[in-house]
């Protein structure tokens, strides 16, 4: 099934879970798309079977807390992430046995941005100590730093070759992983305004698009490759200033985020123009969305999870 407005219009919450007592802060899929993790502010990581639409097995991380849950590449047994309690080490841990495999020590404040390579072991944290870390999954060590004079957002590109830091909510840095120690190799001057803060930032599957998330009321899409303004998407509910995710749907086409009231936002990335606004009859904000990277699902998190499916065939 290709994804279409009509399609996406269709969907429809199909299974609903409270395994969470606290909001559900980060969902990832793993690379096959047959399951999912989620992490939350109640210490817990729970596992689901997409393919049977249940969750099968929830771990704990009390003494660290768990954010920002990241399947590493290629395997859907293991994930690192951040703490959010104790320290600000990150954490590599096999879901199979329920161990520790590493731990990456290093930031001295709270990490808030997380990217895996899509194509080997290298891994990327973004934290309020003002640095960005590049790391390797068999090293504890820090293998490179970079200092980018704000707090930063950061993510792979979908070739693994190349990232992009979101630096104090104003500017866009491209860095080569290959030159990592040399600096950006391009860097991209687009203010919002200063009433929001840059949260999130996300390549499209194609890598022409960067997505950039805020805690306010508006969205945008800039050129991945000029860093131009491409559509700047607003008209959801955010007025506490949540971090409240977005992302692309697999095909770049559509760009999807969760609001204040439990709704979901749909706009296409051709046009700019909002083709779907999506009930999710969840209790609170929509923190965390995320669409299969192979099936024609989508899940939204508040401290329950949703797992959404479309109702016509197209």
């Amino acid at each position: 099934m290709k994804i279409t407005d009509s399609v996406l219009r269709s969907f429809r919450v199909a299974r609903t879970f409270r395994e969470n007592s606290q909001k559900v802060n980060c969902v990832d899929y793993s690379p096959t798309g047959e399951s999912a993790v989620s992490s939350s502010d109640d210490d817990s990581i729970v596992l689901y079977d997409c393919q049977e639409g249940k969750p099968i097995r929830t771990l704990y991380s009390k003494k660290y807390g768990v954010d920002l849950i990241r399947y590493t590449h290629g395997n859907a047994n293991t994930v690192v992430y951040s703490s959010n309690k104790l320290d600000d080490t990150i954490r590599y841990l096999s879901l199979t046995d329920n161990q520790y495999i590493r731990y990456f020590p290093g930031h001295t404040d709270r990490v808030v941005a997380l990217s895996m390579s899509p194509v080997d072991a290298t891994f990327i944290s973004g934290s309020l100590d003002m640095t960005i870390r590049l790391w390797d999954l068999r090293s504890p060590n820090c293998q490179g730093q970079t200092n980018p004079l704000g707090k930063p957002v950061c993510s792979f590109d979908p070739e693994g070759v190349i990232f992009a830091a979101g630096v104090n909510s104003e500017a866009i840095k491209l860095y080569d992983l290959r030159s990592f120690d040399k600096g950006p190799f391009a860097s991209y001057e687009t203010q919002f305004s200063r009433a929001c803060e840059w949260t999130g930032l996300k390549f499209s599957r194609d890598g022409k698009q960067i997505l950039i998330t805020t805690n306010g009321g508006a969205i945008r899409i800039l050129d991945a490759f000029n860093g131009s303004v491409l559509h700047t998407f607003s008209g959801y509910n955010n007025s506490k200033g949540i971090s409240l995710e977005a992302c692309f749907t697999p095909d770049s086409e559509f760009v999807m985020i969760g609001s204040e009231d439990g709704r979901v936002h749909v706009w296409s990335t051709e046009s700019g123009m909002k083709i779907a606004v999506l009930d999710g009859k969840h209790s609170g904000p929509i923190n965390t969305l995320q669409f299969n990277p192979k099936y024609m699902t989508f899940a939204s998190a508040c401290s329950n999870m949703a797992f959404w499916l479309p109702c016509v065939e197209d």
